[in-house]
This record gives structure tokens, sequence and C-alpha cells, in this order.
């Protein structure tokens, strides 16, 4: 597996290998001994799926708050993303930085999200399903988001953001100036 650390440390890209022929491939998405030798012990309870119609779809920015935070490994099956974390750890060096990977079906590739980050991302293709391992349960009480476009953010989405397909939450997120996080910084965050 090839693992690439993002420009935020404990953020990394995670590409599988895969073993093809005429009929296809076959990859190991998921080895809790490959990801524990990455530095990732994360142990997953739960696997989400998401499926977007339209291409310009963007989900997020969105956190759970403690005692809910979730780390999540996130991937394309179809489709193509631009999947984008910011560090909301208080006191942490690289606070309100962001970074982001494409995820594609074709290539694999995979983004390892420890709490204390929001996280989301834009479909650059229409029929897109992103699937997601998370390591705590859901909890709406703990549930929150900060609006993807915020200008104080300067996410570069590579889009026209005004374009969007948003839900009804990300439309009314708060802003990144009247957001108030509820992580703080505990030391570096290995992956």
């Amino acid at each position: 597996m090839d693992v690439q650390q993002l420009a935020i440390p404990g953020v990394v890209v995670l590409t599988p290998r895969r073993f093809g022929d005429d009929r296809g491939f076959f990859t190991e998405a998921y080895n809790d001994r490959t990801f524990t030798e990455a530095g990732i012990g994360t142990v997953f309870v739960q696997d989400n799926h998401s499926f977007s119609k339209a291409k310009g779809t963007v989900r997020g920015m969105h956190y759970q708050a403690p005692p809910f935070a979730q780390a999540k490994l996130v991937r394309a099956i179809t489709g193509r993303v631009l999947d984008v974390v910011v560090d909301i750890r208080k006191g942490s060096p690289t606070f309100g930085r962001s970074a982001s990977a494409e995820l594609t079906s074709e290539g694999g590739e995979q983004i390892f999200v420890p709490p204390g980050f929001l996280h989301g991302f834009l479909t650059l293709e229409a029929n897109t399903h992103i699937v997601y391992k998370v390591d705590n349960y859901y909890s709406s009480k703990a549930d929150g988001a900060v609006r993807f476009d915020d200008p104080a953010l300067g996410i570069d989405w590579g889009y026209d953001v005004s374009a969007a397909v948003l839900s009804e939450k990300d439309a009314n997120a708060v802003s990144w100036q009247d957001f108030q996080s509820p992580f703080d910084y505990v030391g570096s965050t290995k992956a």
C-alpha cells in the first residue's frame, strides 16, 4: 500500500495495490495489520455509503463533537471527488488550514481523516458513490457543519462554488468566524 502524508500531519492518502487482468482487478481496500503498520491503529465500527447524482455536489464541511468525534477512512467506489479536510483542533500548529486529495474509483485512493477535522467533498462526476468507515457511531446531538465556501477558510475547490448542489444543512452551516471548535490539540496525530 502506498501511503502519502498530506500537508497536515495525521491526514494521509492510502492507495492499495491492485492486481488486475482482463477480467478486472482485486484489491485489499482495508487490512488492519497493514493500516497498523502505517501508523493507523483505528478500530472502525461503522461503514457508511453516500451517493450523489449530480456533478458539483458538495457534502461538508462536517464534524461530530466529542465524545462522538469520528476518524474516517473515505474512498470513491464510482466516480471522483475532491476530498477536503480542515484542522479544527484549537492550539494545533495547522489550525484552520486545509488539505485535499482527489479520490477516484479508478485509482482506489483513500483518505484517512483523524478526529478534530472538518471533512467534506465535492463530486467531480455525476453518479458518484463514496464509502467510508468511521470509528464512532453517529450522534445527531454531536453533528455540526461549517460553511464549505467560507472565504476565511480559503479552500480551493477548483470549481464554481456558486453552482454547488447543497443540502439544507450545508447551505445553512455556520461561518468560520461563528464556529466554536469543540476540539483541543493534544500533540501530534500519528498516521
